[in-house]
């Protein structure tokens, strides 16, 4: 699977890991040079508190477009070291 954002891709794995329709990319996938960290957090009830990347690619900044659980619920270890993405990043084969 590959996660392309403004014709780049940002993120290439065969070992995606899909929960509630979202493919999460193992950390190690992800081309950090796209990433950087913002201060957004939210909650989920039983995945735990997420993290957030905002994605820049060529100039163009997509602000907390890919999420991740730094620390993982019991029910939610499958995606320990996981990122996952939306607003506009496409997931194709």
């Amino acid at each position: 699977m590959k996660a392309i954002w403004n014709n780049k891709i940002i993120a290439e794995s065969n070992a995606t890991v899909v929960i509630e329709n979202n493919h999460y990319f193992p950390h190690e996938s992800i081309k950090k040079e796209f990433f950087k960290e913002s201060e957004t957090h939210t909650v989920c009830p039983w995945k735990g508190t997420a993290s957030y990347y905002t994605v820049e690619v060529d100039g163009k900044a997509n602000t907390d477009a890919a999420w991740y659980y730094p620390e993982v619920s019991e029910l939610a270890k499958g995606i320990k070291n996981h990122v996952a993405f939306w607003k506009g990043i496409s997931i194709e084969e």
